[in-house]
């Protein structure tokens, strides 16, 4: 049989999604090529928290791709806890991992650098070009398009998947969806680890706990949780317009005083939520597809589902390519093939933005923190039901 021909493959966006396909691809021999606009890894290692990384979709992208063992040295089974306040810091509740857990029911959590380092490090140093921000794609016809990036190169690809994120350039190929504003925004802070040391925090840094603590109010909502270097990452939300700006002082912000008093002022961003029209789907395009926030962005409250979708996709459209391109399918075939799995896909992603809208606006409600106990309890019935269907 002859060798097959490789399509010119590639990928942009660096981030968990983009880098599971390039793996996926070149365990099966398949070259591929990463654009990421960041300059090198390095160059937002401190920005992100922790991902739980769920059984079917997170933890079996790295399962099939041989990085079980890695990830079980990476990650933090015991950063499953956690616990719920109201705004008095009155408990709601308190989760903590059973030790002889079954790994389906736990989901380990890894830093976000952490995990995008063992993604970096299991494929060839350059599948990966770093400081390849894309500005532009020209179809070329015969199935060809010429990218051009912001840093003046170019490359000429058959094949082009976008999983660049919210802001992606390459969704407008295929759909004309654009992200609106969900009416929700905050701001992400940290505490350095080695401030966490200090006295006078350890009784906030008890709230936290190993893993992650929520707190809720009337319209706000308040979460830190315990990254695995030792940083405090704290996130604050409230209903805002999309113009909200951060104070010049931090400390304005009303709850669990401490933990904002003592943030690092070299590390505070504001994080205005957006999100995909619930129903999204579009006509597939022959050599170009979309995943992960760039198909569909949502807002980080439906379980955490977020990274773990992005792998998904890149798991199996790897597959999809490495079956129709090893077993020299013609282009119509594995354009079929992407086609229907562009379609499974997004009624997975659709359901689960539903979930992350409703669960968003219980968070940021008049009556949380009520509001939240009840979507929690409705999620937990729902997740059991579908389990035993």
């Amino acid at each position: 049989m002859a060798k097959p021909t490789y399509p010119r493959i590639a990928v942009i966006g660096g981030g968990p999604g983009g880098l599971v396909l390039a793996l996926t691809l070149y365990r099966h021999g398949i070259p591929s090529t990463v654009y990421e606009r960041d300059t090198s890894f390095d160059s937002r290692a401190h920005i992100g928290g922790m991902l739980d990384l769920k059984y079917e979709s997170g933890q079996r992208a790295l399962r099939e791709n041989g990085l079980e063992e890695t990830l079980a040295c990476n990650s933090r089974p015991e950063a499953a806890a956690m616990r719920g306040y109201d705004s008095a810091g009155n408990v709601l509740f308190a989760q903590d991992p059973d030790p002889n857990h079954d790994p389906k029911d736990i989901s380990p959590e890894i830093d976000r650098s952490v995990l995008r380092k063992i993604l970096v490090d299991a494929i060839p140093a350059d599948a990966v070009k770093w400081g390849h921000a894309l500005a532009s794609v020209r179809d070329l016809g015969n199935g060809e398009r010429e990218l051009t990036f912001a840093n003046g190169n170019a490359t000429v690809v058959d094949i082009l998947v976008g999983a660049d994120g919210a802001n992606s350039r390459v969704r407008p190929l295929v759909s004309a969806a654009v992200p609106t504003y969900t009416g929700v925004t905050g701001a992400e802070i940290s505490i350095a680890p080695e401030d966490t040391k200090k006295p006078e925090l350890q009784d906030a840094v008890e709230l936290v706990g190993r893993g992650s603590m929520f707190s809720w109010g009337p319209e706000k909502m308040f979460g830190s949780q315990l990254n695995g270097d030792g940083r405090i990452r704290t996130y604050a939300w409230f209903p805002t317009p999309a113009d909200w700006k951060l104070p010049d002082d931090p400390t304005e912000a009303p709850s669990f005083r401490k933990l904002i008093e003592y943030c690092d002022d070299n590390a505070t961003y504001q994080r205005p939520l957006y999100r995909l029209p619930l129903d999204h789907k579009w006509e597939h395009v022959p050599g170009v597809t979309i995943l992960g926030d760039a198909a569909h962005l949502a807002s980080p409250f439906g379980g955490g589902e977020g990274a773990n979708l992005a792998m998904l996709d890149a798991l199996e459209l790897g597959v999809i390519l490495v079956n129709a391109i090893n077993s020299g399918r013609s282009v119509e075939e594995r354009e079929e093939a992407i086609a229907a799995w562009e379609e499974e896909r997004m009624t997975v992603a659709n359901r689960i933005a539903v979930i992350s809208d409703e669960n968003l606006q219980a968070c940021v409600s008049p009556d949380a923190p009520a509001s939240v106990l009840k979507a929690m309890a409705k999620f937990t019935k729902e997740q059991k039901e579908r389990q035993t269907a």
